[in-house]
């Protein structure tokens, strides 16, 4: 006997529900590695402006990913401290989706689950 699918059954809003619960899932992780690229970004500039700090004499930046030109280290220490400032905001601007996600994927969830639940409840009633 081939087995029924489960969503089959279900309302068409329910249907949409768990459609956007996907989508939402997707939008989360995706979300989620934005933060984690930036974590490693905000890491990388910490230890740039800690060897920064400890350097004496010239010091020199990267630029164009090849370029090594020699600078200024107060200079340097203004550009990566704006740096390490402008990540820190977009961090807490994430962690704000991040949880506003969060709380709507949690709420459909719950919202679905009462659904299917209350599908099953009555299917196990009307096969007594």
């Amino acid at each position: 006997m081939p087995e029924e699918n489960p969503l089959a059954n279900l309302d068409e809003k329910t249907q949409r529900s768990i459609q956007e619960l996907q989508i939402l899932e997707h939008n989360f992780q995706q979300i989620i590695m934005q933060k984690q690229a930036f974590q490693m970004e905000l890491n990388e500039t910490e230890l740039a402006l800690k060897e920064l700090e400890k350097a004496e004499g010239d010091v020199f930046k990267i630029v164009a990913g090849q370029i090594v030109i020699k600078s200024f280290k107060e200079e340097l220490k203004k550009e990566m401290s704006h740096k390490k400032e402008l990540i820190g905001l977009r961090l807490k601007t994430i962690d704000k989706q991040e949880k506003e996600f969060s709380e709507r994927i949690e709420s459909i969830r719950e919202e679905v689950i009462k659904k299917i639940s209350g599908k099953e409840s009555k299917k196990e009633k009307k096969s007594d």
